[in-house]
Parts: structure tokens; sequence; C-alpha cells
């Protein structure tokens, strides 16, 4: 089944100031792609919570929604979309993602604290249950774009599609691709394959090669003494190839302390023509 794509970044937001760093990211990504944005809030138990006690009707969302989106395109010229409906943010806002066919995700998480939980293990499952990438942020600002990105590999499943993502990432915000192999040698045919793709599209990448001890932490610190500007991981299919998995080291990057935004990739069955228009 093809996944029809709108040149759509979907930004979930609970109106709090990681989610607005997540929009102001996610702006300047749609400026630098082309892209409109769709901003989301899910009316769940929270927000009705919420509302009850400022004294506020349903109709406040849809405000404050209208003039976040006034305010996007007034400051930056691009076009943005409002969407408030009730549900789950662990399944309305993957729904909504394929509904309004988004090619992106930008995704606020709070650490801690927030009206709507996204937090740690709350934010894994709106990672692994979207049907397009997701690019988590958390409170540090990123406002120039993506010049560097680390690309770790730690297996040989699925290589095509992050290969892919990496290089539309790298060639629209022209950016190097740093990758990050373990060694080990039966990741040398998946690394080949990677370069062989960015070699043909122009894709400036370099190659570092670390031990297996602690690789979480060896790409954080990588990341940030080189000063990345965002980390791109898969998340493994299980049998299914309907749920997505992310192993504990994956959870250390996506929550790093650099607080450098993570790409999570969930591999699907993509029509890579009408999503790359090649």
């Amino acid at each position: 089944m093809d996944t029809k794509m709108n040149n759509i970044i979907l930004v979930p937001t609970d109106f709090s100031e990681v989610c607005k760093n997540a929009m102001n990211q996610a702006v300047e990504a749609a400026k630098y792609l082309k892209y409109k944005i769709a901003l989301l809030h899910v009316i769940d138990k929270s927000t009705k919570a919420q509302l009850k006690k400022d004294g506020e009707g349903a109709d406040a969302i849809n405000t404050k929604l209208s003039k976040l989106a006034e305010k996007i395109n007034s400051e930056h010229n691009v076009e943005v979309d409002t969407i408030a409906r009730e549900g789950d943010i662990f399944t309305t806002i993957g729904e909504v993602a394929k509904d309004i066919g988004a090619n992106l995700l930008y995704l606020g998480t709070h650490g801690k604290v927030g009206m709507q939980k996204l937090t740690g293990s709350f934010a894994i499952k709106v990672v692994t249950s979207s049907p397009v990438p997701v690019v988590v942020i958390q409170k540090r600002p990123f406002d120039k774009g993506y010049k560097k990105i680390v690309l770790p590999i730690t297996s040989d499943a699925g290589p095509w599609e992050k290969t892919r993502w990496a290089s539309f990432i790298a060639k629209n915000f022209d950016a190097e691709i740093d990758i990050l192999q373990l060694d080990s040698t039966h990741l040398n045919e998946a690394v080949k394959i990677i370069t062989k793709h960015f070699d043909k599209e122009g894709v400036k990448y370099k190659i570092e090669k670390t031990a297996s001890s602690n690789f979480s932490k060896q790409v954080i610190d990588y990341a940030t003494a080189n000063v990345a500007d965002m980390i791109m991981i898969m998340t493994n299919p299980d049998k299914s190839f309907s749920k997505f998995l992310l192993g504990s080291y994956d959870e250390e990057m996506i929550f790093n302390t650099s607080q450098i935004p993570v790409m999570c990739i969930n591999p699907r069955k993509y029509n890579w023509e009408k999503i790359f228009k090649i």
C-alpha cells in the first residue's frame, strides 16, 4: 500500500514551552523543505481537566491554535493548518499524521512535567506508533537548520530507509552526515550500501568507527563534541511490521542530556518516489 504524503510537518502541542520549541524548529524545517505546518492539539482527559480548572470551554483550544498559526504565518510566511481532535495522544497523533498525509512529525518532550505527560515512556509510545519519522525535541533551541547529522549504524537491518531519509535531509539542509559505525565486520556491507547512495546523491559524509561498549554514550559524546544538530536513528520492526521497538540505547540517545534533536525512523513500506519526488 502506498503512503500518501502532502508535504506537511505535523506538530502536536499542549501549549507548553517545550512544545513551542518543537513548533519553532518545525517551522524552520518547513521553510527549508517548502512544507506547511499542521498544529494539533489532542483533547484528552488532561485537556478537559485543565479547561475546567481555567473555567474555559473547548473553543479556547481552537482560539489558542489559531493565534499560534497566525503568528507563524505573519513572522515566517509558512502556511499553517490547525487541528483540535478529541482522543488519546498515544493513538490520535499517529491517526492524524496518517489522515492528513504528514511527511514528518515534530514531538516536544518534557522531561518530567507537562500537561499531557509527553515524557520518557509516553513519548516513546508516540514515536513507535507513528506512521512517519518523528523528530524528538527537548528544551534546547536549534534554529539554524541541520548542518551536521550523526547517523549511528548498529545493525544491518533496513539500511535503505535510513539511507533515503538521511540523504533527503542532508540534501535539503546542505548537511554533512557523520556515520558512526560499531566496529564490527558484519556492518561493513550495510555501510557500503549507505555510502554508495550518498556518493550517487552528492551527500557529504565521513565514517567513524567505535567499540560496542556503551554505544549510546559514545554516540551522544561524539554528537556533542562535534556540535551535531541532529542524531538520526531507526527503530526495529517486530514480526508483524506494524509495531516498532526501541532498544535501551535508542532511548538514551532520544533523551540525551545535550538535548540534541533525534529523528526516529520507523520502517515502512514507503513509495519512495512519491515521498521524495524522484
